[in-house]
């Protein structure tokens, strides 16, 4: 079932983006002649829980839509980093929490068919606000505290648009044995 490459060039190089073209050769021997692949580097999200047992969140403008958007914590996994330790940082950067422990629940890519990153999924356990953000230069991040039953209302109502967090947050709600079907 796996395409053999025959050819692979890079279109764009960006740090947050690359775009590759490859000519692949199908199992049944046919050739499609121009593939795209988006590349990103893999991104961690967590469902965060202080000690008190509330949700940490955060909202942010996303110019790709042009709305505020509510979202979990988390961001990219740095070169040469594990998922545990981005997650970590994130979350300190983003809403100067830190949390005891970090239980990974799973991984999920975006678009399997168009992209080559994952999103890993932890739940953050035991939070507590030691310190202020620390905001890279373009962000402009408001950390939110929800309970988990506002939470979930924010499913409900279709608040939460960004796919992947909303897939993480069932997954979380699963594991903490909240979601039950």
């Amino acid at each position: 079932m796996h395409w053999k490459v025959l050819n692979s060039e890079y279109l764009f190089n960006e740090p947050w983006l690359t775009i590759r073209k490859e000519k692949c050769e199908l199992p049944d021997g046919r050739i499609m002649p121009a593939y795209y692949t988006l590349e990103y580097p893999n991104w961690v999200s967590a469902f965060a829980l202080t000690k008190e047992g509330e949700v940490v969140m955060v909202k942010q403008y996303r110019h790709g839509l042009g709305v505020v958007s509510t979202e979990l914590p988390g961001g990219v996994v740095d070169k040469g980093e594990t998922p545990e330790r981005a997650i970590a940082r994130e979350l300190m950067e983003e809403t100067g929490y830190t949390f005891e422990s970090f239980e990974f629940i799973g991984k999920l890519c975006a678009n399997p068919a168009t992209s080559n990153n994952y999103m890993h999924m932890f739940i953050a356990r035991e939070g507590i606000k030691v310190d202020k953000q620390k905001l890279d230069d373009t962000e402009d991040i408001e950390v939110v505290i929800y309970s988990i039953e506002e939470v979930k209302q924010l499913i409900r109502e279709n608040k939460i648009v960004q796919a992947l967090h909303s897939a993480s947050i069932f997954y979380a709600l699963e594991r903490l044995g909240i979601l039950k079907y």
